[in-house]
């Protein structure tokens, strides 16, 4: 095999070599196994001579790819899992599939085609492999790009699906999700998972793709907190300018400064299940700052685009279950609203954009405006609000329902009432009503 491995240094970047060291339960392996910070480390091997990862290892680069890419949409212990049945957790593992004629590679075991199709149609673009699907024997770039087909199997022919059928579409594709050529996987790919001793060693269980959606509204994040988990910073998502505009803004310049942020790494407040979130002070500013850069010809109040998030997302950085980003504006959305409909100050490059606060409110307010004239009608508030929520087609105006109920309370969080939005029939406007929403 041309590639080969004998370091951890030889296969992840300097930066996720620093975040697998930041891991306590990796930190303390390492220096058990005779491993010095600052130096090479080395890859465990079987009796055979073949490269991998212990479960704790493993269990560590799940959870960084998830927390950096993916949010809370994935169970680390789901990709845990199926790395165990697919490749024995071995980076370098290949398996020849005569059906395909095409070899499957890494942890993951994916098909290069597959990892192509995950780039060039879906923009998962954190990763460039084009040209280069060695790159694929990484274990960081594996596990991403698995995590992303793990994603898009969750929504399936636009259906929101359970852990079984993506564990078994996962396995056998989706036309063989509900085949009993799958049943088998998915028994041992239950017995595994529930048999990982990573479980009983890191904090808790963590539902699969769905489940932290409902489980969120339960715990939705109040004071800012810096004490755990692995960082994130606002540096990496957001421009220069976008961060010159939020240090200008008063209201979060006193938050940062009292926190003890400083200018160039700004960490993002995190939850007691390490989850980055925004406090209400930079929401307000986010929105604040792109109503006033792109959106000042349109009577549009930054509160009912923080009430929107505190539904949609609780604020979270990288959103709610299927929902992600801070303003749940799907990548595919975000295209749409840029080449059809001419909102373009900011360019969706990947799929990764639309957990950057500033790419999802921009494009959360380009939707909004879009709504307000849905097939060619002024719409009213409630219409507008359920549509974003639910997607135009589902809204029942009949029945308030709890989106709306939920909405207006999430606006007395800052300051205001449903009479803020009773502007929209009135003074929107907006251009090419025809299109049709991607939602």
């Amino acid at each position: 095999m041309a590639v080969s491995y004998k370091y951890w240094n030889d296969c992840v970047d300097p930066h996720d070599l620093e975040e697998m060291w930041s891991s306590p339960y990796v930190a303390a392996e390492w220096l058990d196994a005779g491993e010095t910070k600052g130096q090479k480390v080395h890859i465990s091997r079987d009796p055979d001579g073949n490269a991998y990862l212990t479960q704790i290892e493993m269990k560590a680069v799940a959870e960084i790819i998830i927390c950096r890419h993916f949010g809370s949409h994935i169970d680390p212990d789901m990709i845990c899992a199926i790395s165990e049945l697919a490749s024995d957790r071995q980076p370098l593992a290949t398996q020849y599939d005569k059906k395909s004629k095409s070899t499957s590679v890494g942890i993951m075991q994916l098909f290069p085609k597959t990892v192509d199709w995950l780039a060039s149609d879906l923009g998962y673009h954190a990763y460039d492999i084009q040209g280069n699907h060695d790159l694929l024997f990484k274990p960081f770039v594996n596990v991403y790009f698995g995590a992303a087909y793990l994603k898009w199997l969750a929504k399936f022919d636009n259906k929101e699906r359970g852990e079984e059928f993506i564990v078994r579409a996962y396995k056998g594709g989706t036309k063989k999700a509900t085949h009993k050529s799958t049943l088998q996987y998915w028994q041992r790919y239950l017995s595994v998972k529930e048999s990982l001793p990573s479980r009983k060693c890191f904090e808790g269980h963590r539902s699969p793709i769905h489940g932290s959606a409902s489980n969120a509204h339960h715990a939705a994040p109040t004071a800012p907190s810096h004490n755990t988990g692995h960082h994130v910073y606002w540096d990496a998502r957001a421009s220069p300018e976008d961060m010159a505009e939020m240090w200008n803004h008063h209201d979060v310049s006193q938050e940062w400064t009292r926190t003890g942020e400083k200018e160039g790494k700004v960490r993002f407040s995190i939850d007691e299940k390490k989850r980055p979130y925004l406090s209400r002070a930079e929401l307000k500013a986010v929105a604040d700052i792109i109503l006033t850069k792109h959106f000042s010809t349109k009577p549009m109040k930054a509160s009912v685009l923080c009430a929107l998030a505190e539904v949609v997302s609780l604020r979270f950085l990288n959103g709610v279950g299927p929902r992600a980003g801070i303003m749940g504006i799907d990548y595919s959305t975000a295209l749409w609203l840029y080449n059809e409909m001419g909102f373009r100050a900011y360019k969706p490059n990947q799929a990764d954009d639309i957990c950057k606060p500033f790419f999802s409110m921009y494009f959360g307010a380009a939707y909004l405006v879009w709504l307000v004239e849905y097939e060619g009608r002024l719409r009213t508030p409630e219409f507008v609000v359920q549509a974003y929520i639910l997607g135009p087609k589902n809204v029942n105006l009949q029945d308030s329902g709890p989106q709306w109920l939920k909405f207006e309370q999430a606006l007395s969080h800052y300051g205001d009432s449903k009479k803020c939005i009773e502007y929209v029939p009135s003074h929107f406007t907006c251009k090419n009503s025809e299109s049709a929403v991607h939602d």
